[in-house]
């Protein structure tokens, strides 16, 4: 960390993040998951999610090597800017994370082909992060204005990805276990890429094909806690019974079985062993942590300092998915607040660098697929910034941690990744 361009610690932080994503990629940690194509049947392929059409891609090149690509169809919903080319399954672009039209479509059509599904079939569906909002088929009476409109209620309000998802989840169509039960009585495997703190397929993806913990009383009390009024059409469907998802015990999921073949954890250990190799010790925090970034990256701030006080050579690190409450009008998501939170909190000790990053490769921001993913933190962090009449506090305050990291080139703009395991945070302490 000696020298002016911060070349060392940057490359090390940039391979920490690459080793965290490509670690959880679709090509890496599916093929060994997948089925055999059912005697006398075919498999049926549906999915959405930010790592969904590369998990397609995967599935289309295993069963062409098995030579059963006659056997399978499908359709796979993705975030915009991350489709892929195919050769057999067909690849919907949807919106993120506010849903668009294409996330009704694509919804709707995966119901009608799990419903399609007969006696000898599978249905295989490929999940990952994103999924709540790229699969949007809203509930009957409920307008998907009125759905979009809730869904940047929640953006704004600071409510942790699980509370979003237990509204969500009891406005839909296809989320909490309902995907499944249009499959039913024909089989249905689940693989999924997590990107929920404790990796709870309820929570995957609002748990299209599992049973739901949570209950429409539930999602009212969440709304009631971020202090959400809701329009009359929302209230009333959260009152309704019919819209109450499908809970465990369900004979609608009995033919549904469901694995996870990526998860943060794994993410964080593989960087935690390049770490150690670079000789750090490393200090895990663990891969569930929620809360509001700044605050989260103050306190990590302090571990920081106090290793450093101690002469100690660590990397610390952390997933989970942090929240940004909305008070201003800038641009940048939770992993870019957290990175001015931390940049504020160091104050220029030496020493000491950090990043966060999403690993989808897009971190907030205004939906576009050419979004940061994150952002890095040097001891010359503040004073380069100061040299371009940037004040971190007052960006801090309109969040507007693209605004301030930008013109100092210290944004993660590396696309794609085409997976999902959530957020992954890294504080290098190099006395």
């Amino acid at each position: 960390m000696k020298d002016g361009t911060n070349g060392g610690v940057r490359e090390t932080l940039s391979t920490l993040f690459e080793t965290a994503y490509r670690t959880a990629h679709p090509a890496v940690c599916l093929p060994a998951h997948l089925p055999k194509v059912p005697e006398g049947g075919r498999i049926i392929i549906i999915g959405a999610g930010k790592g969904s059409a590369a998990m397609a891609v995967a599935a289309e090149e295993h069963y062409i090597a098995t030579g059963e690509a006659g056997k399978i169809s499908g359709l796979i919903s993705t975030r915009h800017g991350f489709g892929l080319p195919t050769k057999i399954i067909e690849i919907l672009e949807a919106g993120h994370p506010v849903p668009d039209a294409n996330s009704i479509v694509g919804a709707e059509r995966a119901i009608a082909l799990a419903k399609s599904a007969g006696p000898n079939d599978l249905v295989l569906c490929l999940l990952s992060g994103g999924a709540s909002a790229i699969w949007a088929a809203p509930v009957p009476d409920v307008s998907f204005e009125a759905k979009q409109a809730l869904t940047k209620q929640l953006l704004k309000s600071g409510a942790p990805i699980s509370e979003m998802n237990c509204v969500r989840k009891h406005l839909s169509e296809v989320k909490g276990g309902k995907l499944a039960a249009a499959v039913y009585p024909a089989r249905l495997l689940t693989l999924a890429i997590s990107d929920v703190p404790g990796d709870n397929p309820d929570e995957i993806g609002s748990g299209p094909t599992v049973a739901d913990r949570s209950t429409l009383a539930d999602a009212r009390a969440v709304l009631a806690k971020w202090k959400i009024t809701p329009s009359p059409e929302i209230a009333k469907a959260l009152d309704d019974p019919k819209n109450e998802t499908l809970k465990a015990g369900d004979p609608k999921l009995a033919n549904s079985t469901y694995e996870i073949v990526a998860a943060p954890r794994a993410s964080i250990e593989a960087a935690g062993a390049i770490a150690r190799d670079l000789g750090y010790r490393t200090i895990m925090l663990g891969d569930d942590l929620e809360g509001e970034a700044h605050d989260v990256a103050r306190k990590h701030a302090e571990m920081a300092l106090e290793a450093k006080a101690k002469g100690e050579k660590v990397a610390i690190m952390s997933g989970g998915e942090l929240t940004v409450t909305v008070r201003g009008n800038g641009s940048g998501g939770p992993n870019q607040e957290y990175a001015l939170g931390l940049a504020i909190a160091l104050n220029g000790t030496p020493g000491i660098a950090g990043l966060a990053g999403d690993t989808d490769g897009i971190d907030g921001g205004g939906g576009h697929h050419s979004d940061p993913a994150g952002a890095m933190v040097f001891p010359d962090t503040l004073a380069r910034a100061a040299s371009q009449n940037l004040n971190a506090a007052k960006f801090l305050e309109n969040n507007d941690s693209t605004g301030f990291f930008r013109p100092i080139g210290d944004l993660i703009l590396c696309g794609p990744t085409q997976t999902n395991v959530n957020d992954f945070r890294v504080i290098l302490v190099d006395p």
